[in-house]
Parts: structure tokens; C-alpha cells; sequence
């Protein structure tokens, strides 16, 4: 049972699938060799990469689903969210920073809370397909964040 407090996006994903006919109740992804492991130096010698579900906006409006490596010197002032995974009757998505927290931890940065933030912010869009998230896009992000010497993985979803 959910309560009104919270959001309930799992039991709406449940029933919505239900709804549409399926058989098999939907089955949340996961990961079981997830490369999680403990700091091996302070947070504030650390270099901090964000992952945003939400994709650039281009002149045409619509961005391909696909993972973006984009600049992390500035926040941009809008990011493209039309047509994706988020709970719009509760929320909007007009204050960037709400899901790309680029200009606080800047600023965290220079109160020294933090190493740095990586020259590049990783923006995936939210699919409904467990494979590609497992098989395609969580690789190539943590690929994206090899190559920048991403020490920590901040995971922001719309």
C-alpha cells in the first residue's frame, strides 16, 4: 500500500504496466556487479561526476535517446525533459539545478567540500529497456567517467 506522502512512481509503474495488459508484473532493474566501493580518499580530494536522466535541448527541440558527455564548466540554462520519465502533475523541470547540480557543486568546490567536478556532466535518458540500461548505457557511462578519473558518481534522475 502507498501513502500519499510520498510519490508512488513504483506502484504506478506497476500498475500502469498491469494496465496495459502484461502478464508478467514489471521486474526492476538491477545490477549485482555494480562497481560500488568505498572512497579511497577524502570527498574533498575526490573529482565528482553527475549523471542526469534529462537530455540536452537542441535548436530542433527533440534530442536523440542517447548518452550525451557534455561540458560541466556551467550549468546550461534549460535541458530537454518533454516526453521523458518524470511526474509532471507534481513537479516541473524549469530549475535545472533541481537535476543537474552543476552550480552547487561548483560552489561546493570552492569551499573545498570537494576535489573537483569532472570536465563532463553524462546525460542518459531514462529507458524502458532493462537491457540497454545494463547492457548499453550504464557501461558506457562508467567508460565516460574512466576516461575523466571519475572518483564519484552523483546519480540524479528527473
Amino acid at each position: 500500500m502507498t501513502n500519499d506522502y510520498d510519490v508512488p512512481y513504483m506502484e504506478r509503474t506497476r500498475l500502469y504496466y498491469e494496465a496495459q495488459g502484461y502478464s508478467i508484473p514489471y521486474k526492476w532493474a538491477n545490477y549485482r556487479k555494480t562497481p560500488f566501493c568505498a572512497l579511497t580518499k577524502p570527498l574533498a580530494q575526490s573529482r565528482v561526476g553527475v549523471v542526469t536522466t534529462a537530455m540536452p535541448d537542441t535548436a530542433q527541440g527533440r534530442a536523440e535517446r542517447k548518452l550525451y558527455s557534455n561540458p560541466a564548466t556551467s550549468a546550461p540554462d534549460s535541458m530537454y525533459t518533454l516526453g521523458l520519465s518524470w511526474h509532471d502533475t507534481v513537479t516541473h523541470t524549469r530549475d535545472v539545478g533541481s537535476f543537474l547540480p552543476i552550480e552547487a557543486l561548483l560552489a561546493i568546490q570552492a569551499g573545498g567540500g570537494i576535489g573537483d567536478l569532472a570536465p563532463s556532466f553524462y546525460s542518459v535518458p531514462t529507458s524502458y529497456s532493462q537491457r540497454q540500461t545494463l547492457d548499453e548505457d550504464a557501461p558506457a557511462i562508467l567508460d565516460c567517467m574512466k576516461s575523466d578519473e571519475v572518483d564519484v558518481a552523483a546519480l540524479v534522475p528527473l
